[in-house]
């Protein structure tokens, strides 16, 4: 579909959202309302349109063979089943085999995501697995997600400050209890 087709159907739907809860669109304050939303969701949702890996170019470790975490990686995303936002951060880790990845990188990955309509639970494997199967070819990744859902702040239960955390454990960080631990260890704030 052409993108001004798509564009100008999406600010007409808002305008027919507006007047289906009584709103009139053309009030002084909503005039403008269907074209900000259509920005406003096309760039939320942009991630559609990009191969999230493609950012995880690679560099020799020198060497280094420890863990790596990032940590309060920046996450807004959209709720697939309300379009509502979850926002939190995202704390990626990994063991490298040889190569690194730059740390802007792992931002970048999350960003990419994060970037659809989601849920946190998908977002959190789908990071975690791209790593895994990138040429960073690492030999362990940990990614954990802590969100709040407007689905539930805002509508339903309206319990706000309520914070979901999600987990993806993959290779030695799954498979080793040690390597498990020190990684959760890492990723709660551990040794400084």
């Amino acid at each position: 579909m052409d993108s001004d087709v798509t564009y100008r159907s999406l600010q007409r739907t808002v305008g027919d959202m507006l007047l289906a809860i009584g709103e009139d669109p053309d009030r002084d304050g909503l005039q403008e309302t269907p074209r900000r939303f259509a920005d406003a969701l096309l760039d939320m949702t942009s991630g559609l349109g990009e191969d999230p890996g493609m950012h995880l170019r690679t560099f020799d470790s020198d060497g280094y063979d420890e863990i790596v975490v990032v940590k309060d990686i920046p996450v807004r995303s959209l709720c697939e089943h309300h379009l509502l936002p979850f926002v939190g951060v995202a704390h990626v880790a990994y063991l490298p085999a040889g190569r690194i990845v730059g740390l802007s990188k792992l931002a970048r990955l999350v960003d990419g995501y994060a970037r659809r309509l989601q849920v946190q639970e998908r977002l959190t494997m789908q990071v975690a697995s791209t790593l895994a199967e990138s040429p960073v070819e690492p030999r362990g990744v940990a990614v954990v997600i802590e969100a709040e859902h407007m689905c539930m702040t805002m509508r339903g239960v309206k319990a706000p400050g309520t914070r979901t955390t999600t987990s993806v454990m993959l290779g030695r960080f799954r498979e080793h209890p040690p390597a498990r631990a020190e990684v959760l260890d890492l990723l709660r704030g551990g040794p400084r």
